[in-house]
Formats: structure tokens, C-alpha cells, sequence
């Protein structure tokens, strides 16, 4: 019992007014509290607040110099500083303005190439095998023939966000629709579900949670390439800010950019799951004890 611990003890005489004949009563004795269970949200925090903490502990000590690392409280202040002035602000907006649009063109072309392959045998045999020999090439390697092709502007940027978006986006959708059981193919076929109605119905639907995991692999690496391909003559974005500060040792603006990226991420992240979860209403599973 949650309120209370059952004791036994001997039962009343029988025939007694207290109980009918036969019945053993039992004895509660109330307990005195009931277990705390923590949030958690605090089970969650105390790690990265227990590095923080280690961290801020390190830089004060002089353990930690700070031309090495910046502490926390240097960091928050410069954070402060660059927000104040609308300079990290500006930087966020052209950063997020280069990952969706490559999102969309590299997730466009990821999704039709898979569709094309992964529904038909003959754009399988087409497509597929290209698809796998390029990514099998570092797509960070081909920065230099991205510059040379489209010069050192805004193009190469977003093509090299494109191209690690679409071969995530690509596999995935890919592996979900051949992964559709093949046996809910069939009963749609006797059910009198013609091509389209079989792809709309029951191919679209089954290889949607791999869909969804692909976006997330593919924000994932969309803001990888970002890191990457702001490094290469930006004049504006958190990669530019992140070049300059390297140049002065200003390790404090390098970790706050890297703690956008991260927060972004982080968002981004947030953003598909929560629209997985719209989408997947149908497909239970298990969420951990």
C-alpha cells in the first residue's frame, strides 16, 4: 500500500460485532513519509552545471589560463557584449539564412533521388549506384572544387550544406521505403489499392520514421558543413566571427560562437522531434522506464 504498511495481527473472536465470521482483519500503520522522486529536468542539468562549476573553479584557481580557455563568467560577459551590440544577432541570421536554404535544396534533391530509387528497380539501377560512389567522397574534400566552380561567394556555402544534407536525407528515405514490410504491400494489393494508392497509402507512410530520423541527421551535418564552409572567406556569419577572434586569441568569442552553434543545433533538433512525434502518433514505441 502507498499510504499506509498492512500489519497482521489476530483476528477479532468470531461472531464478534466488529467482523463477520471467518475474516482476518488487518492493522494499518500509517508511514511517516512518501519517497521524493526528483524532476528530470535537475537529473538532466546537473551534469553540464557540475562542468561549468569545474570549469569556473579551473579558471579561477589560474589552473586554467585564460589565454588557453576563457572561463564561464568572461564568456557570458562577452556573449552579453556581442548581443548588446548586434553583432552576434546579425551573425546567427546569415548563419541560419545558409542552413535553410541548403536544407532545402540538398533535402529536394535528397528525397526525389530517393524516391526515385528506392520505388522502382530501374531508377534504383540508375541512381543508386552514382548516389553511393559520391558519397563515398569526403564531402568536405570537394571545397576546393566548389571555390573554383562557383567562386568565393554565398554558392559554395550552401552547395556544401547541400550536399551533406541530401546524401543523409537520401539514404534514409531510401532504407524506408525498401525496409516497408512486405506483407502490408500485399494486403493492399488485395485490397484493390492500385500503384499510387500502394505508395500514398502504405510505402509513404512506412518510410516515414526513417524519413524523420534523416532530417535529423541531416540538420545535424548542415550545420557541420556550416562550420566548414564559413571558414572559407566569409565576410559575415558566426564562421567569420570565429575567424577573426582566432587571429586576436579571442578564445572567449570562439567558444561563444561554438555555444550558438550548438544551441542551434540544439533547437533544430527540438523542431523534428517534436514533429515526429506529430506525425508518428500511429507507431508506438518504447520511450525507456
Amino acid at each position: 500500500m502507498s499510504l499506509g504498511q498492512v500489519v497482521r495481527g489476530p483476528a477479532p473472536p468470531v461472531g464478534s460485532a466488529d467482523t463477520a465470521p471467518g475474516v482476518e482483519l488487518a492493522r494499518v500503520v500509517p508511514v511517516s513519509g512518501r519517497r521524493r522522486v526528483v524532476p528530470r529536468w535537475v537529473r538532466r542539468a546537473a551534469g553540464p552545471v557540475a562542468l561549468l562549476v569545474l570549469w569556473q573553479v579551473l579558471s579561477a584557481t589560474g589552473v586554467l589560463e585564460g589565454d588557453i580557455l576563457a572561463s564561464p563568467g568572461t564568456i557570458a560577459a562577452t556573449a552579453g557584449d556581442l548581443v548588446s551590440d548586434g553583432t552576434l544577432p546579425s551573425a546567427m541570421l546569415v548563419s541560419l539564412q545558409r542552413v535553410a536554404v541548403g536544407l532545402v535544396l540538398g533535402g529536394v534533391a535528397g528525397v526525389v533521388l530517393a524516391l526515385v530509387s528506392g520505388l522502382s528497380r530501374l531508377g534504383e539501377d540508375l541512381v543508386d549506384a552514382t548516389v553511393q560512389m559520391l558519397r563515398s567522397i569526403p564531402w568536405v574534400g570537394v571545397i576546393p572544387l566548389f571555390i573554383i566552380w562557383l567562386g568565393i561567394g554565398e554558392a559554395p556555402k550552401i552547395a556544401l550544406i547541400s550536399l551533406g544534407v541530401a546524401f543523409h536525407l537520401y539514404l534514409n528515405v531510401y532504407a524506408g521505403i525498401r525496409g516497408v514490410d512486405a506483407q502490408l504491400v500485399e494486403a493492399g494489393t488485395s485490397l484493390g489499392l492500385n500503384r499510387w494508392g500502394l505508395i500514398r497509402h502504405v510505402v509513404l507512410p512506412g518510410a516515414l520514421p526513417g524519413a524523420m530520423t534523416g532530417l535529423r541527421y541531416s540538420l545535424a551535418t548542415a550545420w557541420l558543413a556550416l562550420v566548414f564552409g564559413e571558414q572559407v572567406n566569409a565576410d559575415d556569419g558566426l564562421g567569420f566571427l570565429m575567424n577573426q577572434a582566432r587571429e586576436f586569441f579571442r578564445t572567449d568569442v570562439i567558444v561563444v560562437c561554438l555555444v550558438v552553434y550548438a544551441l542551434l543545433g540544439l533547437l533544430a533538433d527540438f523542431l523534428v522531434r517534436t514533429l515526429e512525434r506529430l506525425l508518428l502518433q500511429w507507431r508506438p514505441t518504447f520511450t525507456g522506464q
